[in-house]
């Protein structure tokens, strides 16, 4: 299955519908972000904040949805791990504050 976009006749519509999904995204990887809060309090030592394992288990499953989506697996790729370094810094952060 592909996800299938709204028809637009202009690129009015279009920009419309690319904001639209930007402000979503937005809010997602609020919640997202969230989570990773949330584990930089719960992991009990530093050398848990990057997990090798768990990078690849995320990219597996995120391949796994492109192939339901119609989205490309190598695009998808690389979006993932850019995002995954930067909320991992984040992570580091946070454990680190919440530990001083």
């Amino acid at each position: 299955m592909s996800i299938k976009a709204n028809h637009c006749e202009n690129m009015t519509e279009v920009r419309a519908n690319v904001d639209r999904i930007d402000r979503l995204l937005v809010t997602l990887m609020a919640e997202r972000l969230n989570y990773i809060e949330q584990a930089a309090r719960i992991k009990p030592s530093r050398d848990a904040v990057r997990d090798e394992d768990r990078i690849e288990d995320v990219i597996a499953k995120v391949k796994a949805q492109c192939d339901i989506d119609g989205f490309d697996k190598d695009m998808a790729e690389r979006m993932w791990r850019a995002m995954m370094e930067d909320f991992i810094a984040h992570e580091f952060v946070k454990w680190d504050g919440l530990r001083k």
